[in-house]
């Protein structure tokens, strides 16, 4: 993509924006206040930053800033404003409850990904996912073939790895299988952001809008899976359809064998046993989460312990056979290189974990200042911004989680909390999880897979097949009212919803 495509992607992304002002804007919202700041100068300038701030992040591929700098600013700018609009009317102590409450927010969240970032990153540095990547490539399947194994183990992986890792995961398989075959890679790649990004949606795991919702206690863990067969249908039919494109061919197998190091299966264990005992907590206990996972990690953390110790026991044998036999003296390994846990953790993507904090505290500030009642008006009070009520609502959320992203998109619905049937909250769950995969920007697995098959995965060349992927997201919604149609009028406990 050239540098001129990209700034007239960016400028016309930004003039977007900009057009739907009254929604993406006030899409941010968090803390409830019967205050009406929507129009003082205040609300406006907070209302400018947050869209130059996101023109920026829409902007990260072509101008190489990271995303989470614009909206670590922003929330601080936001935030000043929101003060200083409270001292105006003589409430001065207003806005330092609202952020507290923000901030609350952002710790579970960040404590709960922080220790599944840890455990993906431990099991893969045991190699466990280049053993399943070599595993697939050395079976020699037809082209077609490896695109529908990766695209269903993306779809399957998903919900317990989350659709990032899973994407960059089953992409190296696909560049790996499909080398130099460029039409087989970029087919290839966008069969996996939506099947990963369809895993994701029927699963607290698979994507952080559905573990937002399931934290704020709406949906409980098994309710989730009443989407499978949606989230099904929405990769389903665009894979089907692409698969006819496939070009036809059988890539020569590779050799290659990958040993799992020690304690990696043992890792995968414990990380069920994590994700168990988060739900546990939750479903049982009535604790957050968010305790669960972060228990889960400290047994992580007394595995690797033992791993420590057991590398530095093999090491010392290997190098007293070693000297005996060259009879000479041989220098041990540094600290550095030895197995190190917190070197393990401090490799999360704290930009991403960065990025949550600016948004959900910039989303916040909005809200503090009154946009929280006008969005809700706006889409969910009587007719609805489409004239279809909370459906079409609900909808138009998943479309602008492809333009926006699903994030702040999901935080402004939850904080907005309209009064809606649980069939209802699934369906936003839905369409807020899988209409990211109409563009190749408004999901963290298309964005990242446009870095790691950079010029061959491309916005273009995933907007040419959206017209496919725009079939599977209406399909998947007429799906979800038709077979749960038995929970679109099941009422949500309000006290359960209170935050």
């Amino acid at each position: 993509m050239s540098k001129q495509f990209s700034w007239l992607s960016l400028k016309s992304l930004s003039a977007f924006l900009l057009l739907l002002l009254p929604i993406s804007m006030v899409v941010a919202s968090g803390g409830d206040t019967n205050v009406d700041l929507t129009t003082s100068v205040y609300g406006i300038l907070a209302v400018i930053v947050f869209i130059s701030a996101y023109s920026l992040v829409i902007g990260e591929e072509f101008l190489d800033l990271k995303k989470s700098k614009p909206v670590l600013v922003a929330a601080g700018i936001i935030w000043i404003l929101v003060g200083l609009a409270y001292n105006s009317i003589g409430e001065p102590h207003a806005a330092g409850v609202a952020v507290k409450h923000n901030i609350e927010e952002y710790a579970e969240l960040l404590l709960f990904l922080l220790a599944a970032m840890t455990y993906i990153n431990a099991l893969e540095e045991r190699n466990v996912f280049d053993a399943l990547r070599a595993w697939l490539v050395s079976k020699g399947y037809s082209l077609k073939m490896i695109f529908w194994i990766t695209g269903l183990l993306a779809f399957v992986i998903s919900p317990i790895a989350d659709n990032l890792t899973t994407a960059l995961l089953m992409a190296a398989v696909a560049m790996s299988v499909g080398a130099g075959n460029t039409p087989f890679i970029v087919l290839a790649c966008i069969n996996i952001v939506v099947a990963a990004n369809a895993g994701g949606a029927f699963s607290p795991f698979g994507d952080i809008t559905t573990l937002m919702v399931w934290q704020k206690g709406i949906v409980e863990f098994e309710q989730f899976f009443a989407l499978i067969v949606p989230s099904l249908v929405n990769w389903i039919i665009p894979a089907a359809i692409m698969s006819f494109s496939i070009p036809k061919g059988k890539p020569e197998p590779i050799d290659a064998v990958v040993v799992v190091k020690r304690g990696g299966y043992v890792m995968i264990g414990l990380f069920l046993f994590t994700i168990a005992m988060a739900v546990s907590f939750h479903n049982f206990l009535h604790l957050p989460p968010v305790l669960g996972m972060m228990t889960g990690l400290g047994l992580l953390k007394f595995f690797a312990f033992y791993l420590k110790k057991k590398a530095a026991s093999d090491e010392k044998a290997e190098v007293a056979i070693k000297e005996a036999v060259l009879n000479t003296e041989i220098e041990p390994k540094t600290e550095k290189e030895k197995y190190d846990i917190f070197g393990i953790l401090a490799r999360a993507e704290w930009d991403t974990l960065m990025f949550f904090y600016g948004v959900i505290l910039c989303v916040g500030g909005l809200g503090t200042l009154g946009y929280l009642a006008l969005i809700s008006d706006l889409m969910y009070s009587g007719a609805g911004i489409m004239g279809t009520g909370t459906t079409g609502a609900n909808i138009i959320v998943g479309v602008l989680s492809a333009i926006i992203d699903n994030i702040p998109v999901m935080f402004a619905v939850l904080t907005m909390n309209p009064d809606m049937s649980l069939g209802q909250w699934l369906l936003v769950t839905l369409t807020a999880g899988v209409g990211g995969s109409l563009l190749s920007i408004g999901s963290a697995a298309g964005v990242a897979l446009m870095g790691q098959a950079r010029g061959i995965y491309t916005f273009f060349a995933h907007l040419k097949w959206s017209w496919a992927i725009a079939l599977g997201y209406a399909a998947s919604i007429w799906v979800h009212l038709l077979i749960n149609a038995d929970l679109m009028d099941v009422a949500i406990n309000s006290a359960k919803t209170a935050h």
